[in-house]
């Protein structure tokens, strides 16, 4: 069902830096490494009904719809540029405390998760990409694809956890200095921004 060319191009997918690495490397930085595992643990759980519209077909109906798209994207748009001036406001007072109750830590779930599922282009990502990995012979294609998206998800979580843990290992370089602290966070800020400019600005 899955071989070699399917986990290699998956690995390459999910290692590729777009909003949820961006968001879970920021999170481990900032919060620590549980709040890194809660994000990436958002950010997979963001891409479960992308991966099933695709399954069902639904994606190819929000492809077709151009009103159906517009809303989502620029509702993914606002949502980016959200966090962009949510952080750029916080420049500088961010605290490097990771958040123990278990609020604090849905919170970050929650917004990994939106930041995923208000992204449209990962819908018809999806459509393109997971067909290309079934067997044309199969009785059941949409058990294959169904095979397929458990393993993409399983694959995402472990790298986005990596990529929080990695993010959380060079925490104590940067904890005792501020100016480097308001850098990231204005970097950190820029780079949403920049990404919900541009998902704007895409078209179907």
């Amino acid at each position: 069902m899955f071989n070699t060319d399917f986990l290699l191009t998956s690995l390459v997918v999910v290692l590729i830096p777009g909003t949820g690495v961006i968001y879970t490397v920021s999170t481990g930085l900032f919060l620590g490494w549980r709040a890194s595992i809660a994000a990436a643990f958002g950010c997979t759980a963001g891409i479960i009904p992308h991966l099933f519209a695709s399954i069902l077909g639904l994606s190819a109906l929000l492809h077709l719809s151009a009103v159906a798209f517009q809303c989502v994207k620029f509702a993914g748009a606002a949502y980016l540029l959200y966090l962009a001036w949510s952080m750029w406001r916080d420049t500088g007072a961010m605290k490097f405390n990771s958040p123990s109750s278990k609020n604090g830590l849905w919170q970050i779930v929650m917004k990994g998760f939106l930041l995923n599922i208000l992204n449209p282009k990962l819908s018809i990502f999806f459509l393109a990409f997971l067909p290309l990995f079934v067997n044309p012979n199969t009785i059941s294609p949409m058990f294959d694809m169904f095979i397929l998206s458990i393993v993409f998800m399983g694959m995402t979580l472990i790298v986005f956890i990596l990529y929080g843990i990695l993010a959380n290992s060079v925490r104590r370089h940067v904890i005792n200095s501020p100016r480097v602290i308001v850098w990231l966070q204005r970097s950190f800020a820029a780079t949403f921004a920049l990404l919900g400019v541009k998902l704007a600005m895409t078209d179907q």
